[in-house]
């Protein structure tokens, strides 16, 4: 089992602060994101996921720009998104950009496709939030005939009309890569399974045994559409220090003020230091050491059965430093220990 596991991170390029406390800029966190990235590679990874948003406190609003960048100085780590936001974009061109980075990392290209967890996208680009899953239905089933099935013929309601189209240039090898991101809907969870695309479970709150019965529905519902078996995967916010103790201290207030920030938008109650503390010892937050963090994530393995694990590394103003030394240990010791942990 352990061999079968893949180890990624993802970062949403969260604008960060630097160690004497002062905002870092939107472009430096952009350069950082890259350099992050190749450590990643450099420490083991097997892929690196970048999130697409489009407001002032995330630096990353086109990820394949930046994977393509991360592509020129990397060898072997696989180029993801955590998420590409497939409602307010154009499934043609976002197939030939990951299309056009498959060929620039030699095959390394992959993509996630989701609904986001933010609504700025929708105004930007001139989308109706009332048309919220019927873009999503309608662009999924059109990227999924992209994907599969060129050239394709397509009459559209919310999309483009196409005629015997291929696109260009085309994937070398097999089909592009791509999986579906869930944050907790049944009915997504379904769907990925109707369109036979791998699941990667959003986890942002809660233990990792909540998110159980989903898997246990992708498989039944895989079987129910005649699907063969596919990966499921998952995602945790987290970070690693040498210590729980400077882990957590690290991580506290860029967390505090990230959660609160977000948390204002969206109604939640004001974070504090107790809930911090909750989501570590008892959510999913992969919070600690190398040796803690290590044990937690084998057993979130072990619970939800997935074969593909994610940390994001980035939490609001948490400094590129901190990232790398998290990344680092990430790689070389967090993940050779959940490997002997459950080998």
């Amino acid at each position: 089992m352990a061999a079968a596991i893949e180890f990624g991170m993802d970062t949403f390029g969260d604008l960060t602060h630097d160690l004497a406390g002062q905002p870092v800029s939107h472009a430096q966190v952009v350069r950082n994101v890259i350099a992050e990235a190749v450590l990643a590679d450099q420490a083991g990874l097997d892929y690196a996921g970048l999130g697409e948003h489009h407001r002032d406190d995330f630096a990353i609003s086109a990820p394949d720009m930046v994977l393509a960048a991360i592509a020129g100085r990397t060898e072997q780590i696989r180029l993801n998104t955590a998420v590409t936001v497939l409602s307010s974009d154009d499934p043609v061109r976002i197939y030939e950009r990951f299309a056009t980075l498959d060929a620039i990392s030699s095959g390394r290209a992959e993509i996630t496709l989701g609904r986001g967890s933010f609504i700025e996208s929708f105004p930007l680009f001139g989308y109706e939030l009332t048309d919220y899953e019927e873009l999503f239905e309608e662009k999924l089933e059109l990227f999924t005939r992209l994907r599969t099935s060129q050239p394709v013929t397509w009459q559209g309601k919310l999309t483009q009309n196409l005629d015997q189209v291929s696109l260009y240039p085309p994937i070398e090898r097999g089909l592009l890569p791509t999986w579906i991101a869930v944050g907790g809907s049944p009915e997504s969870v379904i769907r990925a399974a109707r369109y036979g695309l791998p699941l990667m479970l959003a986890i942002i709150g809660g233990p990792h045994t909540r998110f159980a019965p989903f898997v246990d529905l992708y498989h039944r519902a895989l079987a129910k559409f005649g699907q063969p078996e596919l990966p499921v995967g998952f995602h945790s916010y987290g970070h690693i220090a040498a210590t729980d103790e400077q882990a957590r201290e690290q991580l506290y207030q860029p967390w505090l003020a990230m959660t609160g920030r977000i948390g204002a938008e969206r109604g939640w109650p004001r974070p504090n230091r107790e809930q911090f503390v909750h989501e570590i010892e008892h959510g999913s937050m992969l919070v600690g050491s190398p040796e803690t963090v290590a044990h937690k994530l084998a057993g979130a393995i072990r619970t939800l059965g997935v074969s593909r694990a994610s940390l994001k590394v980035s939490s609001g103003t948490l400094a590129h430093e901190h990232l790398m030394t998290s990344i680092e240990l990430y790689g070389t010791r967090v993940v050779p220990l959940v490997r002997e942990l459950l080998g």
